[in-house]
C-alpha cells in the first residue's frame, strides 16, 4: 500500500469518526436524548431531524416514541430480558381458579418525561419497571373477579380495572397506557 493511499485510508477513517459525532440522526417516531460529560442527561429532547452534538463529549441515545406492542404470549422468548413482552401470567380469580393471560398492551413513552426515565431508570425499563408490574397488576386485578365473569360479560370491565391499574402507576414514570387487550384466558 503506497503512503498516498495509507494517507487516504486514515483521513477516511477520522473524517468518519468526527462527522459521524457531531451529527445526531433522529428517525421518525424517535426522540434522542443527549448525556454530556459535565451536565449529565441533558432535559432537552432531541426531534426527529438531524442535530449537531459535541464528539466525545456527548452521546445520544434514542427512544422509541411510537405505540409499543407489550405482548403477553406462549411464543415470547424469556431469555431476552430487554425484549418487550412476557410468557403467560399465571393469575388466581376470586373464586380460586388458576389461569394463564395472554393478551396485548399498548404502551408510548412521553416525549418529555424520556431523560428523566434515562436517567432514574436508565435503558432498560422494561426489565426493572414494566414486566413486574403489568404481572403484579395482573394479579391483583383478576383476583377481584370471578372466571365466568372474566371471559364472559365482565371481560371489558377487567380490561378497564387493568387499563386504570397501570395508568396509575405507569403515568408517574413517564410511560403511557393506550390500551389493554385481553385474547386468551386459559384454566391451569
Amino acid at each position: 500500500m503506497s503512503d498516498d493511499s495509507l494517507d487516504k485510508l486514515m483521513y477516511s477513517f477520522v473524517m468518519d469518526d468526527v462527522l459521524k459525532g457531531v451529527f445526531i440522526s433522529v428517525p421518525p417516531g424517535y426522540v434522542a436524548c443527549v448525556y454530556d460529560l459535565g451536565r449529565g442527561v441533558l432535559k432537552k429532547v432531541l426531534t426527529p431531524g438531524l442535530h449537531l452534538k459535541i464528539p466525545f463529549w456527548q452521546k445520544a441515545k434514542l427512544f422509541n416514541t411510537q405505540t409499543l406492542e407489550y405482548s403477553i404470549s406462549r411464543q415470547f422468548n424469556p431469555e431476552h430480558e430487554k425484549s418487550l413482552g412476557d410468557i403467560p401470567i399465571a393469575a388466581g380469580t376470586k373464586d380460586g381458579q388458576r389461569v394463564g393471560v395472554e393478551g396485548t398492551i399498548l404502551l408510548r413513552l412521553d416525549v418529555h418525561q424520556v431523560p428523566s426515565i434515562w436517567q432514574t431508570i436508565g435503558e432498560d425499563f422494561v426489565a426493572k419497571i414494566v414486566r413486574p408490574t403489568i404481572r403484579s397488576r395482573i394479579r391483583m386485578v383478576f383476583s377481584k373477579f370471578d372466571y365466568q365473569d372474566i371471559v364472559g360479560a365482565k371481560r371489558d370491565s377487567v380490561e378497564m380495572e387493568l387499563k386504570n391499574e397501570l395508568e396509575r402507576i405507569f403515568y408517574a414514570r413517564g410511560i403511557y397506557v393506550e390500551n389493554v387487550l385481553l385474547s386468551e384466558i386459559a384454566k391451569i
